[in-house]
């Protein structure tokens, strides 16, 4: 008798122990920025970050853009090639033309929470054709510590002149 009791408490526990989790908030996700400063200063981290890339490029520093971008990076081209970590800290290296040193127009930076950055814009990059295009990007940046990393990037050549229907 006392063993069927004692097996009915540990199951009501237990069940009452999942709803409880059903019904908590998760502590798996970091808070949400909710107040216009702490977005505004992420927004101002990234920036510098952005700064930072740049100058390890100017300084051709491989082991620094090394630790900026993450091992899983990844950019696609607007071309749709898609290069890893490493082929683009070759192209950064070799003076391609590139969105982490064109100046941007339009940049907004939007900060979902505080550990994930988004940036978009619109840069001139001089492309293989030899010609000047507008493209428009993408760049997503995490927190690493009290630093931050690139984790991914996206161009899109933008278009010249409207689509006719």
């Amino acid at each position: 008798m006392k063993r069927t009791h004692l097996l009915a408490a540990i199951y009501a526990i237990g069940l009452i122990g999942i709803a409880a989790a059903a019904v908590m908030p998760g502590r798996a996700h970091p808070p949400s920025i909710v107040n216009a400063a702490a977005e505004k200063a992420v927004g101002e981290e990234i920036q510098a970050f952005r700064a930072s890339v740049a100058a390890a490029v100017a300084a051709k520093d491989a082991k620094k853009l090394s630790d900026y971008f993450a091992p899983s990076f990844a950019h696609t081209h607007a071309t749709g090639k898609t290069d890893n970590r490493e082929a683009h800290i070759r192209a950064l290296l070799s003076g391609d033309p590139v969105i982490e040193t064109a100046p941007a127009k339009d940049l907004v930076i939007r900060v979902p929470n505080d550990w994930v950055a988004i940036a978009t814009g619109t840069s001139a990059l001089k492309a293989a054709d030899e010609q000047i295009h507008s493209v428009k990007w993408m760049a997503v940046y995490t927190r690493a510590g009290q630093s931050w990393v690139l984790v991914a990037s996206q161009a899109t050549r933008a278009q010249a002149q409207a689509i006719k229907p």
